[in-house]
């Protein structure tokens, strides 16, 4: 008995001024050796872990409200908050921290926060000073009440001894019936200073007055006096708003009175916050966090109210399920889930838990499928609001479900997922705001950081699978669309624009979201998605995008070959050279021109990522098909630092191959001889040795090592001297004579000795400066 009565949550107050659930435990009030003190305990019901350690201090301020909470300041903007289950357990901790502080038990706060000075003059007081002597409530005496309410809010004590008074006379409700009085009369003056009352009222910051002010006999007239706002020429009608343009919708019937009174309550007060009130100044925060907290705990009782009503849940998703049901109806039902669903978000983390698996249980997934396909757009929001509330809530329990799909339809597009993917895709809003929000809850069901539960360890290999054969190809149908390869039937010469590119700003924000989450998957899904892009050559296709007029457009693809490049995985780097995909790259590059922006950081990022991790495949390529291009770009290092790479790789390649054929057998004197008598023989095998070594270089050397062999037999037909040794591969003394003449290739004379005709041969050759494109 002891347990459940003693049972709390337990809540800070965030700096959004909203409250936070800490947990749930048993609390207790002990003495604490270390605190020196009588304190509060708090432990967790769940592993008896320490919620809550708080001495009950003399001088704090403890406030009960609605007879199971108790709420207190420890620091400045540090509140904390208990929330007993019974009302016998608040009373028996309040007595208890009465009894520490020499209080009694009888009032709503123990004591506020008061200055030194204010403390000795209470201290001084007479006992039977306690309360304020309030004017008698008459129509002549509203501007003297009003003074008297607006004077107390700076001196806590005296908001305090007012609030009593307050409340031992029944003062509010004649101050109710007077503006009642006032309105017949139309006696703006009296109706002005009842405003001004009334809002004070407000900011006593008291739960016993809100209970009187808010309840059902009362809140009407509290919204009318704070319609004659004396700085408005004409008073608000928010009543009018209340009674008759806020409708009440029962979607099901509520039969319990309580319930329905209860709602009606919180969506007034949170009209009087929001709304009704002003937005309060720096010293004014603080005087409405009762009202907040009012709010909050209301929409609690709410939602375990409703929770509780098994068939009252259950007539509801018998509707929302029945294809019977009405257009207009199934429309309420669905906003009235999703109220109900951000109501849900006040519980405590254990009940919010048995309140989505009860929502699961009840088939809430398979009516989002129904309602999310709706042409309906407003239908569709709310459904989406409710699936994203769904995944934050357990993205595992949305994959068990739609992995269960296939099994039960062979139509693929009514799977959930793909159901959520077209509504991205079809997105109407101009920014597709909806759009961005799906992607997200996308994203967060793809992501295989929350596929660890210990559960089910092969999860994420079977969602993957199942993504990636039923969803995937819905996902990249409108970049394959607007990417197709026309380049087979272009004239020659127009390969290079590509017309299906798209233009339509609208269309380029859809393909830029589409990018961001296959990027997210190339850095996450390193199997599925590697598998994915070499079979439909996907990269081919984003690449595209390079020669989009939005530049945006053409940065989330850069962004999408930079993750794959930064994978420095040697699949793809075959795949992109084999596919020669830097050129759409280079080309946008040469493009852009002198223009330094993002778009030229960003691919000048690229390729000084490849230098810097000197990935050799990728270095090599680019070297070898387009420095030429390249080279005249020589406000950064970039490319030249490339060249350097290549060439340092080159003569690392040629000198190991040189130091491997002579190290392989050592010689003999009377070999070295042999040699050194016979120069034609040693041409014959140092030809035979130089090719079987540049068969083991790497493929992209080849026409490096051509264009030497050139060289040699243009300049030096013949060796000057017999060596003493075999000559190196790299050596340009010993060439066979008997090769036939081949021509100069300038490009490949890199690192031999330059002749003075050099520069005036490739003052000949047209230089790429020329060429603003490659290709061209």
């Amino acid at each position: 008995m002891s347990d459940t009565r003693r049972r709390v949550k337990v809540y800070t107050l965030n700096e959004d001024r909203q409250w936070d659930d800490r947990g749930t435990g048993h609390v207790s009030s002990t003495f604490v050796e270390r605190l020196k003190g009588i304190s509060l305990l708090v432990r967790a019901e769940s592993d008896g872990s320490l919620l809550l350690e708080s001495k009950i201090s003399p001088n704090t301020a403890y406030q009960k409200q609605q007879d199971t909470l108790i709420v207190w300041s420890e620091a400045e903007n540090y509140d904390l908050a208990l929330s007993f289950q019974e009302k016998a357990g608040c009373d028996e901790i309040w007595e208890k921290i009465c009894q520490v502080q020499g209080k009694d038990p009888a009032l709503e706060i123990t004591q506020d926060p008061i200055d030194e000075s204010e403390e000795e003059r209470f201290e001084e007081m007479p006992e039977t000073s306690h309360l304020v002597d309030l004017p008698p409530c008459e129509l002549a005496k509203l501007e003297e009440i009003a003074d008297l309410v607006t004077s107390v809010l700076s001196s806590p004590i005296r908001r305090e001894k007012l609030a009593l008074a307050l409340m031992s006379e029944g003062y509010i409700k004649k101050l109710l019936e007077l503006f009642q009085v006032c309105e017949d009369l139309d006696n703006r003056e009296g109706l002005h200073h009842l405003y001004e009352i009334v809002r004070g009222v407000l900011f006593l910051n008291k739960a016993a007055l809100f209970e009187v002010m808010f309840s059902d006999d009362c809140i009407m007239d509290v919204v009318g006096c704070l319609e004659y706002d004396p700085a408005l020429v004409q008073p608000k009608r928010h009543r009018e708003f209340l009674t008759k343009t806020a409708k009440f919708k029962e979607v099901i019937p509520i039969t319990d009175s309580e319930l329905r009174q209860k709602i009606h309550q919180t969506y007034r007060v949170q009209y009087i916050q929001d709304i009704i009130l002003p937005t309060p100044s720096v010293f004014e925060e603080n005087f409405l966090s009762t009202l907040t907290s009012f709010i909050f705990f209301n929409k609690v009782e709410i939602v375990s109210m409703l929770q509780e009503d098994e068939k009252f849940l259950t007539e509801v998703f018998a509707q929302l399920t029945d294809e019977a049901t009405e257009y207009g109806k199934r429309r309420e039902l669905v906003n009235f889930f999703k109220e109900f669903c951000a109501f849900s978000q006040t519980l405590q983390p254990q009940n919010r838990d048995a309140f989505f698996k009860t929502l699961a249980n009840l088939g809430i997934l398979p009516a989002l499928e129904i309602v999310m396909g709706m042409d309906d757009l407003q239908v569709r929001a709310a459904a989406t609001d409710i699936f994203s509330y769904l995944v934050e809530f357990s993205p595992s329990m949305v994959r068990e479900f739609v992995m269960q799909e296939p099994q039960q339809t062979d139509d693929q597009d009514v799977l959930l997922i793909n159901v959520v993917i077209k509504q991205m895709i079809c997105d109407t809003d101009p920014e597709l705001g909806g759009a961005v929000q799906l992607m997200g809850l996308l994203r967060t069901l793809i992501d295989p950081e929350n596929m660890l539960a210990p559960t089910n360890k092969t999860e994420k290999t079977e969602f993957l699978s199942f993504f990636y054969k039923y969803c995937m190809h819905v996902l990249t149908a409108p970049l394959l669309a607007n990417t197709a390869d026309n380049v087979k039937d272009s004239p020659e010469g127009s390969t290079k624009i590509n017309p299906v590119c798209p233009d339509n700003f609208q269309t380029a924000q859809l393909l830029a979201l589409i990018l961001e989450l296959l990027t997210f998957c190339v850095e996450h899904h390193t199997y599925h998605i590697k598998n994915y892009i070499m079979n439909k050559d996907l990269l081919r296709r984003v690449l595209v995008l390079m020669n989009s007029k939005h530049t945006f457009l053409a940065l989330c693809a850069l962004r999408f070959m930079r993750r794959i490049i930064g994978l420095k995985d040697e699949f793809y780097n075959r795949y992109i050279i084999r596919g020669d995909l830097f050129e759409p790259v280079i080309n946008a590059l040469l493009d852009n021109g002198t223009r330094y922006n993002l778009l030229n950081s960003a691919i000048i990022e690229l390729f000084e990522f490849i230098r810097v991790e000197d990935i050799k495949s990728l270095t090599a390529h680019i070297v070898d098909n387009f420095y030429k291009a390249l080279e005249p770009i020589e406000y950064v290092q970039t490319f030249k630092g490339l060249k350097t790479k290549y060439e340092q790789e080159k003569d690392r390649q040629t000198q190991r191959h040189s130091r491997y054929r002579r190290d392989s057998r050592p010689m003999e004197d009377d070999e070295e001889t042999w040699l050194n008598e016979d120069d034609e023989e040693e041409e014959g095998e140092t030809l035979v040795e130089k090719s079987k070594s540049e068969e083991d270089f790497p493929e992209s050397y080849e026409k490096y090592m051509e264009a030497k062999k050139g060289s040699a037999n243009g300049t030096n037909g013949k060796p000057t001297a017999a060596p003493s040794s075999p000559p190196s591969p790299n050596s340009t003394s010993a060439k066979p004579p008997a090769l036939p003449a081949t021509p100069v290739t300038k490009a490949g004379l890199v690192g031999l000795v330059d002749y003075p005709d050099d520069d005036e041969e490739e003052e000949e050759e047209e230089s790429p400066r020329k060429r603003p494109r490659l290709g061209s």
